[in-house]
């Protein structure tokens, strides 16, 4: 394998890890204010069909993005009310809007342009165009460097920088803030949050906001930056993979990259080599398919380790009177 074929896949596994890191810091907002989240492959799926629509409509990829945010945002809405407000079962409500939106997707889809629930292909000023880098073209004939910064590199959608950049201000606003450490705090002990005179519901929805936005950017990526569109369940599974990816990363931002590119790095390959021999043996294309898919199933097993929650997660916090 050369360093051009290296590129390649590093350069798609980019592409494909940043719907996975931003929902995954989605959930790391959310579970480390105590609130668990199953339902972030609903907003993935509700942010991507709304975004693609608007875009089509509008031929603008912002206006897209705008509107998928705020679909992911009502959902957040509808979850944190269901979960804080009226204090129920967490896993049940996120479930819930998992097959909401899966149904409310395909029928709108379907009631508005006629596709089978598809939405119309995006294209031009409907998608998030490529960027290129500054002197990218310049250090191209470079060896080795030159090709990564000019392939690698450069050359995404403003969606991917934004993703990266997400993992950074994720770990500032957790870790060096005061908003991050009541946040923290709310996820370990409520109580003592309260007792101080901090709003534990406020900081709760907050976190539960801040999950529906980065789940909005996510599910647009998949629509107007990776694909030229919506189709039904292109989702496929990102939002339980994200869960999976912030276990591994044990609830810690920058652990949360390596995780998501670890996945994405799984599915390039699949994609790439869909008919592979290894000693003689055919491994068939559904095999490749399905790695990441695998790989969810054995770090989970038995490679993730001790990976303990936040101690109030998934606990409706009733206050003391």
């Amino acid at each position: 394998m050369d360093l051009a074929t290296i590129i390649q896949i590093l350069d798609s596994a980019m592409r494909l890890a940043t719907p996975l890191l931003l929902a995954c810091l989605a959930g790391l907002f959310s579970e480390r204010a105590g609130i668990f989240d199953i339902g972030l492959e609903g907003k993935m799926l509700a942010a991507a069909f709304l975004s693609a629509s608007v875009a089509f409509a509008t031929n603008s990829a912002w206006l897209g993005l705008c509107a998928g945010m705020a679909a992911s945002l009502i959902l957040a809405t509808i979850h944190g009310v269901a979960s804080i407000t009226f204090r129920g079962n967490q896993l049940i409500s996120g479930v819930a809007i998992n097959f909401l939106a899966s149904g409310l997707t395909v029928v709108i889809g379907e009631a508005w342009f006629g596709l089978g629930g598809r939405t119309p292909a995006l294209a031009g000023p409907a998608r998030f165009q490529e960027i290129d880098l500054p002197f990218a073209d310049a250090l191209q004939g470079i060896p080795v460097l030159g090709p990564i910064y000019h392939d690698l590199l450069s050359g995404h959608s403003v969606l991917v920088y934004m993703g990266l950049a997400a993992v950074p201000l994720t770990w500032w606003i957790l870790f060096r803030t005061r908003f991050g450490l009541r946040l923290r705090a709310v996820g370990e002990n409520p109580a003592a949050v309260d007792t101080a005179g901090v709003s534990v519901v406020g900081l709760r929805f907050a976190a539960v906001m801040i999950c529906g936005l980065l789940c909005g950017l996510a599910g647009a990526h998949l629509a107007t930056a990776l694909g030229a569109g919506f189709v039904k369940e292109m989702s496929a599974g990102r939002g339980f993979i994200a869960l999976a990816a912030l276990i591994f990363a044990k609830w810690r931002p920058w652990y949360a990259l390596g995780a998501c590119l670890l996945f994405g790095l799984l599915e390039a390959l699949g994609n790439r080599y869909q008919n592979i021999d290894i000693a003689g043996i055919d491994v068939p294309t559904q095999f490749m398919q399905a790695l990441p898919y695998i790989l969810t199933v054995v770090i989970l097993a038995g490679f993730v380790g001790k990976a303990i929650p936040p101690r109030a997660g998934g606990e409706p916090y009733v206050k003391e009177r």
